[in-house]
């Protein structure tokens, strides 16, 4: 199963306006930020996360609304943590 999966902008690295590192739950990586193009980003905001793509910002209660659900699920969620466990760009 894929979920969508709340994340904190950490950085916009300078020159890379379509990347951005993010924090999911303790795990950070790279993230294409591309599809939200037009739409003010910064450090400290929220996305939501599918496959590596930032579909929507979110709001901060939002995304621990949807944290906290996500952790409701179980092992779905840890299958989508382990994933980006293994892709961090940060280890």
């Amino acid at each position: 199963m894929c979920l969508g999966i709340p994340g904190e902008i950490v950085e916009i690295p300078p020159g890379q306006t379509d990347l951005a590192r993010v924090d999911v739950s303790g795990v950070r990586r790279a993230v294409n930020i591309g599809l939200l193009d037009g739409q003010p980003l910064r450090p400290g905001d929220w996305v939501l996360i599918h496959v590596g793509f930032a579909l929507s910002k979110i709001d901060e209660a939002e995304a621990r609304a949807a944290l906290e659900f996500l952790e409701g699920i179980g092992q779905a969620y840890e299958d989508e943590l382990a994933a980006l466990r293994d892709s961090s760009i940060e280890r």
